[in-house]
């Protein structure tokens, strides 16, 4: 039985936790939001010795508190691993799961989960000491490699191996922070999981230049934020935040010119974006400023992604793949209008 179908049938198909109440008149009545995010990855989720949160994900938890509630501390960040993570967003537990999981047919279909919007291109790497003499995910072949458990990532490891008639040793682990303990403990010889947290990982060790990611990437990891299926509107505020923050970058709205455009831009997909022209949060359940404090909580798409993982950050990630569609990338947002 495939890891991801046997926690389909564990959790079950789709309660009425969504379907029977609104998670935006939940999410108002409580004040808060809970948002679930990774049990510690630097750069995309991770606490502060004070408990206080960061990130990538974290920036997306932000913003649809500010959208919501008005306010982008108004959050309750809770940690999920690989195997709890899906468990927390059907039962309630978090309105939103903004931790770095792949968009999956079986995700999507069997376990009806509603994936808003793609907003990071990934892809499964390697993660191995430099003093393996290990140069390609081909010398791999009679290896031990960590990896999560009850993941997407361990079916591509399995389906990899199997496709280039290699052998390997699966060493399962629960979460990223176990996976780093074991793997610089010497207990596998590669580490393997999505190339972002590869980086975040390495970003971590005393000695980084000791360890090397392998050039070859086994997988499509398309990342995207996921809602409980059945309340479409929920779905709806969460995709549009995203696609927010991501138009903002494109149209030059930054979180230092936000108030300036949104009285002097002539873009009517600004206009609406920001409220200045047409309510289109009536649309939503919210009001018609939504959107610019999405973007004030930590700015745009650019900014969120060079603040936390760009290339002047210890993960030093490039664009590539997120970089906009204008310049290259995939990134791409639905317009407002």
């Amino acid at each position: 039985m495939a890891p991801l179908m046997a926690v389909a049938l564990a959790i079950g198909p789709a309660t009425a936790v969504a379907a029977d109440g609104d998670t935006l008149a939940q999410v108002r009545e409580r004040g808060v939001l809970n948002c679930g995010v990774n049990t510690g990855l630097v750069g995309f989720a991770a606490p502060d010795a004070n408990g206080n949160w960061s990130g990538f994900d974290v920036a997306i938890c932000k913003a649809v508190a500010a959208a919501v509630l008005g306010d982008p501390s108004k959050v309750k960040y809770v940690p999920t691993t690989g195997q709890s993570r899906f468990v927390a967003l059907e039962s309630g537990d978090v309105d939103l799961l903004a931790r770095n999981s792949t968009w999956t047919f079986q995700r999507d279909i069997a376990m009806k989960f509603d994936f808003t919007a793609v907003n990071y291109y990934d892809g499964q790497g390697f993660m191995v000491r430099k003093e393996l003499g290990v140069t390609s995910a081909m010398d791999l072949d009679d290896k031990t490699i960590c990896v999560q458990s009850d993941t997407s990532t361990e079916m591509n490891l399995a389906d990899w191996f199997r496709a280039n008639n290699l052998t390997y040793q699966a060493v399962q682990v629960d979460s990223n922070s176990e996976g780093e303990q074991q793997y610089m403990a010497g207990a596998c010889d590669a580490y393997t999981t999505d190339a972002s947290g590869l980086a975040a990982t390495r970003a971590a060790f005393a000695d980084p230049d000791s360890h090397v990611i392998l050039p070859e990437i086994i997988s499509k990891e398309p990342l995207a934020p996921a809602v409980r299926h059945g309340d479409d509107n929920w779905g709806d505020i969460v995709r549009w935040t995203i696609f927010a923050l991501i138009s903002a970058e494109e149209y030059g709205v930054t979180s230092a010119n936000l108030e300036e455009l949104s009285k002097s831009s002539n873009n009517p997909d600004v206009q609406r974006m920001l409220g200045s022209a047409e309510d289109y949060g009536a649309m939503l359940g919210l009001d018609r400023e939504w959107a610019k404090r999405a973007i004030a909580a930590s700015g745009n798409y650019g900014e969120i992604f060079a603040a936390n993982i760009g290339e002047q950050t210890p993960i030093g990630l490039p664009r590539g793949l997120n970089a906009l569609w204008t310049q290259g990338g995939l990134m791409y947002a639905m317009p407002f209008r």
